[in-house]
């Protein structure tokens, strides 16, 4: 009679090891997603503060931030920086529209929206004022509340 050795993993093994991974995937995945579109919202802030430098460049050569619009005109799409973010990547890319919400003589109001139908669709609005300030709709409701005057709030 010859001792034969069976060597591999039985059923229930392999499917405590599949339920692990399930589960293992289920934490880290939503985690992995917020990870992801914190990095595009801050490659969205770095696009603005480019696009406001740009709004700058603007104004010293004609003394006015008006006319920086596509057509000559003082909001919507700008003439005078890209109109998406991420700008370093296609415009099939986006994953944010930038526009001059509204610009004067003297100042300016900076808006990074996201795309619907991507990843930053549900994540809300990004501000920048000529004065410095930042907004970040965090809810999402359309306007900015008071304590929604920061980009990490």
């Amino acid at each position: 009679m010859v001792n034969v050795k069976h060597y591999g993993f039985s059923l229930i093994e392999l499917m405590i090891v599949v339920t692990i991974v399930g589960i293992i995937t289920a934490i880290a995945y939503p985690s992995y997603q917020g990870v992801i579109a914190d990095g595009y919202r801050g490659t969205a802030q770095a696009d603005l503060l480019a696009f406001a430098a740009a709004m700058e460049r603007h104004q010293s050569g004609s003394f006015s931030y008006k006319k920086a619009g596509s057509g000559g005109g003082d909001t919507g799409a700008p003439t005078v920086f890209a109109t998406y973010s991420p700008s370093s990547e296609t415009a099939a890319s986006k994953r944010y529209n930038l526009t001059i919400v509204a610009a004067d003589a003297a100042s300016y109001e900076l808006k990074a929206t996201p795309v619907s139908g991507s990843g930053q669709a549900e994540d809300g609005a990004l501000f920048y004022f000529s004065d410095g300030r930042k907004g970040w709709d965090k809810n999402n409701s359309g306007s900015l509340d008071t304590g929604e005057y920061c980009w990490s709030c």
